[in-house]
């Protein structure tokens, strides 16, 4: 295939690959002859567009056309621009899909004494403020030679925050640290403090529910002698207790995963998102739960998840989602549709709702069954959207600490990044999958080669299966393991 028109209603195709200048594309009954090379991924009008007519992509309107556009031409930002508004009105108009229960399947994961379960079994190092990062890597370093039995690694999650923040913004820093101290892939943790910060150590315990003392240690920096040597001693307690653990099996039900992309191209909306959208749908038939993210990039596509939205209290908290996200740009003095990037627009994408429409793809055909504040875990099993930018780290972040055991990442062009939990990379396309077979996880692209989306569906809940169960993705067999906090206010 070297081009494909994705909805019956479109008025352009995708080049899947590079077309030269006078090639004939023909769809069903209808052909026209390209204008100029076409790059892969970008698009080709298949009959003429005037001036402001809507450009129609996946079935919706991906923009208003500039100037008249003649069939066969290249439809990009040069003749496109977006149609959004700023804040608009939405209506209820339900369109629900039930997704069947489908067979039980499972995964080996370590089962902690709270109930949870998790599919990793490492010691964190959590700093509760950027002044003894250099003291948590310090303790990192002396620690992984005493790596033993089920413990997997000893990894320091460093960040800047946690002192000089003020209201909301430190509130967040605290929410995300609690989140970080609670999760279920961490079999230990040495919480580490300064001693005179902001979010302290007295203070986060407050946001952390029950302590169980024997898999959390707390050491302020400030009141031992040799901060380094106490903190490897801690570690080795923690080791000590885990060590143990066996993996065991668990039902796919308890399975949370976080969807990304980034470093998208034209072909993400075609074949590496439409993937994890049916992947996101395997696990809902199976009783798990899956969360979507990256807000600004729902900005177009967002009454196809409102119309999803289980009840009318979701779809009103979906709205909410949206339309503040919108003030956070307008009370920055920003503009709200400054996407997408100059990655994105050499790939193919043209304007926020080409790229909203392919991102939101990642959601599948499941109703919507709650909305998440940044911060807050998952609660209701099903398909969860949750409030974070597109920032690929920070919304990867967040994915971790709203209870996500794994993060699928699509991309066209190629990251190295990870996060607090393994980063499973998807490429769009063989060529990538290829160049960065150091990088990529899953291809992606054989879905326009050799394979069908259901096939790779499949094959991609198998990979996330083997995943849970202890295989290494591309970042951490690279030792990757990235953290971000969302940065929203005044820096004292």
């Amino acid at each position: 295939m070297d081009y494909i028109k994705i909805n019956d209603s479109d008025n352009v195709c995708v080049a899947l690959n590079a077309l030269k200048a006078g090639e004939k594309i023909t769809i069903g009954n209808e052909s026209v002859v390209t204008n100029s090379d076409i790059p892969a991924g970008h698009k080709v009008a298949l009959k003429d567009i005037g001036a402001g007519e809507d450009i129609i992509k996946y079935g919706n309107r991906i923009g208003l056309a500039k100037e008249d556009i003649k069939a066969g031409d290249h439809v990009h930002t040069h003749n496109i621009k977006t149609a959004l508004g700023d804040l608009l009105e939405y209506k209820y108009v339900p369109k629900i899909k039930e997704i069947k229960n489908t067979a039980h399947e499972s995964f080996r994961g370590f089962r902690r004494a709270n109930g949870k379960a998790g599919v990793r079994n490492e010691i964190w190092i959590i700093p509760t403020v950027g002044c003894v990062n250099n003291i948590a890597q310090a303790i990192e370093r002396r620690a992984k030679s005493l790596v033993r039995g089920s413990v997997e690694d000893v990894i320091a999650f460093v960040h800047p925050y946690g002192c000089s923040q003020m209201g909301d913004d430190q509130e967040n820093t605290r929410k995300i640290l609690a989140d970080m101290i609670n999760h279920h892939n961490a079999g230990g943790v040495l919480v580490l403090g300064l001693g005179c910060e902001n979010s302290n150590i007295p203070v986060l315990k407050d946001y952390l529910g029950d302590i169980d003392e024997s898999r959390v240690k707390f050491l302020i920096s400030q009141e031992v002698e040799d901060e380094i040597e106490t903190g490897v001693t801690l570690i080795e307690e923690l080791i000590d207790n885990i060590a143990d653990e066996k993996r065991e099996e668990i039902d796919a039900s308890e399975l949370i995963i976080g969807m990304k992309c980034g470093g998208s191209d034209g072909l993400s909306g075609i074949t590496a998102n439409p993937i994890v959208g049916e992947f996101s749908d395997i696990l809902i038939s199976k009783g798990g739960s899956t969360i979507l993210t990256e807000v600004p990039e729902m900005f177009g596509a967002e009454t196809l998840l409102m119309e999803r939205c289980k009840d009318r209290e979701t779809f009103e908290k979906t709205v909410a989602l949206i339309n503040d996200f919108k003030m956070y740009f307008k009370n920055h003095n920003q503009t709200i549709y400054e996407n997408p990037s100059p990655g994105n627009k050499a790939g193919g994408i043209s304007t926020l709702e080409d790229k909203s429409l392919g991102c939101t793809q990642k959601s599948g055909s499941a109703k919507v069954v709650d909305v998440l504040s940044y911060g807050e875990t998952l609660k209701t099993k099903g398909l969860n959207l949750l409030s974070s930018p597109g920032n690929d780290l920070v919304a990867a972040t967040a994915l971790a600490m709203s209870g996500a055991h794994i993060v699928l990442f699509t991309t066209g062009r190629g990251t190295p990044f990870a996060s607090p939990v393994p980063t499973l990379k998807i490429a769009t396309n063989s060529r990538l999958a290829k160049a960065k077979e150091n990088w990529i996880d899953f291809n992606a692209g054989r879905m326009i080669e050799d394979k069908s989306k259901d096939e790779l569906a499949n094959d991609l809940f198998k990979l996330v299966l083997e995943v849970a169960s202890g295989k290494k993705v591309k970042s951490e067999i690279a030792g990757f393991h990235d953290f971000a906090i969302f940065k929203q206010g005044v820096t004292l």
